[in-house]
């Protein structure tokens, strides 16, 4: 099993930036795509980004050039930094794991989920 921690969320102006973490733990070497996903009161869970261990990467087109993902293999986490935010950026953000290679932007692709990190952005 694959354990997923996400921290960094909390409310921010719009026009800020946060960076959220996903510390993962468990049976690490399993792992080959961590992503980002959000889902707002309402809505269905979406895809944010994902970032696979030969470092590609797949952006939702409303987070490009605004967000980036990213990871440190010695700490065994993964960021996203997001700058230039939205109050339509505001969800509780999840960090899923996966054995494959493929940066997906499904869902359900994702065996592994944390419990996500509330992002708040006021106007």
């Amino acid at each position: 099993q694959v354990q997923l921690v996400e921290s960094g969320g909390g409310l921010v102006q719009a026009g800020g930036s946060r960076r959220l973490s996903c510390v993962f733990s468990g049976r690490t070497f399993s792992i080959n795509t961590v992503g980002w996903f959000r889902q707002a009161p309402g809505n269905e869970r979406e895809f944010v980004a994902a970032l696979n261990w030969l470092n590609n990467t797949n952006y939702a087109d409303s987070v490009k050039g605004r967000f980036i993902i990213s990871r440190e293999n010695h700490k065994n986490t993964v960021y996203l930094q997001m700058t230039n935010l939205k109050p339509e950026d505001t969800a509780i953000y999840y960090c899923p794991a996966d054995r494959t290679l493929y940066p997906h932007e499904i869902a359900s692709a994702y065996e592994y989920w944390g419990q996500g990190t509330q992002v708040t952005v006021s106007s």
